[in-house]
């Protein structure tokens, strides 16, 4: 929803700067118009109508274009008039003016056929970027959640970093990455390890085995050169947090309490793709994660975003200065933020995923067993009980 609001927040933008600048044509013409008038006769500006069919053709259509070049002929021509100039010079730059402005409404059409182009692209973009990256509702699981993703693309809104959050019979599973490189050839990676994912996040109990199946896809589909970094993490039971890093930038956890703590890896393992490089495997941490506490998951992207003066956007503190109770609330904080630093636009993919553990005040949901699958819904007689007890705190 949020993504979507400053995508239309941007298209509305583009189009009324386009609905300002297509009377620039106009303006022009009545410029030079003006100037002649109070230059008196015997001084021509004639030559410079011809800027106003030229303006126009890079922002409106072939009928504007030659609208406008109507327009500047016929005052041309009365203007000419007027100033005495002679009529062999006046045909010349009439027909000079005509000219142009027919080879202005060629170039508006030719424009126009590449803006429908690219609409048809950046339509199929977005269509792969939902397939890719499915929409993640606001509650998932026991947990709040929230994604904001910038591609550094932006006309085509869609790179190389991923994410996926889903439930499974083991509890809810989330994973970051962050693939090496842009492009098709980074979008095609981060497809094959979100389809491996999803499928092995459903069929392994074990959050390590579930990174296994990934480095072994990889191993197979990849380049000597290429790989992807990620974090993958997974609440197999109420108050525990399992983490593996493979290589990616340490998550951020901020506790019930306000504190802000640095989840650097135990034992630092290398990207998915490069372990039969290296011979290191990553290693399961298990974090406490109570009620009120939340994760932040993150790419590069976010953490080496610069301003003109070169310095990082300082993530850690712009995360203590906005988390609040509301997930979607921090991120746009975070986002808005993120993009002044820049200065509007980003220059890498960023992706930020959080999730927050409601308190039993806020919302009492079921959590996941110890060990095995569990159910996705209450029963009714638990449901009831659940508003019951939701009521009495």
């Amino acid at each position: 929803m949020s993504q979507a609001r400053h995508h239309g927040g941007g298209h509305r933008r583009v189009r009324a700067f386009r609905n300002r600048v297509s009377m620039l044509p106009v303006l022009i013409v009545s410029a030079v118009v003006l100037v002649d008038l109070v230059g008196g006769a015997g001084t021509s500006w004639l030559p410079l109508l011809a800027a106003g069919p030229a303006l126009a053709a890079t922002t409106n259509g072939p009928r504007g274009v030659l609208g406008v070049g109507l327009l500047a002929g016929i005052l041309g021509a009365a203007l000419g008039a007027r100033d005495g100039v002679p009529a062999r010079e006046l045909a010349a730059v009439l027909s000079a003016l005509a000219a142009v402005a027919l080879a202005s409404g060629l170039a508006s059409a030719l424009r126009g056929r590449r803006e429908r182009v690219l609409d048809a692209v950046r339509s199929v973009a977005e269509t792969a970027q939902h397939a890719l990256l499915s929409p993640v509702p606001a509650t998932v699981g026991p947990f709040q959640v929230a994604v904001r993703y910038s591609a550094a693309a932006a006309e085509a809104r869609i790179g190389g970093d991923l994410y996926a959050l889903i439930p499974t019979p083991y509890g809810v599973r989330l994973i970051v990455g962050d693939v090496r490189g842009k492009g098709l050839p980074a979008v095609g990676t981060a497809a094959l390890v979100l389809g491996v994912f999803r499928e092995a996040a459903y069929d392994e109990p074990d959050l390590l085995a579930v990174v296994d199946r990934i480095e072994r896809s990889l191993a197979r589909n990849l380049g000597a050169d290429d790989f992807v970094t990620a974090v993958v993490a997974g609440y197999p039971r109420t108050g525990q947090l399992e983490v593996v890093n493979c290589g990616h930038a340490p998550p951020l956890l901020v506790r019930a309490s306000g504190a802000l703590v640095t989840v650097e890896p135990t034992h630092p393992a290398p990207p998915l793709g490069l372990r039969a490089l290296t011979g290191h495997t990553p290693d399961l941490q298990v974090l406490p994660f109570s009620d009120g506490d939340q994760l932040l998951l993150y790419t590069d992207g976010v953490t080496e975003a610069r301003d003109r003066g070169r310095a990082f956007y300082p993530l850690h503190e712009g995360l203590a200065r906005h988390a609040s109770d509301e997930p979607s609330r921090t991120l746009d904080a975070l986002h808005d933020e993120l993009l002044a630093h820049v200065g509007g636009r980003l220059h890498d993919d960023a992706a930020l995923l959080l999730i927050r553990k409601p308190t039993v005040r806020e919302v009492v949901v079921p959590e996941p067993s110890a060990g095995g699958p569990t159910s996705t819904a209450p029963t009714a007689p638990e449901a009831a009980l659940t508003r019951q007890k939701a009521r009495s705190v």
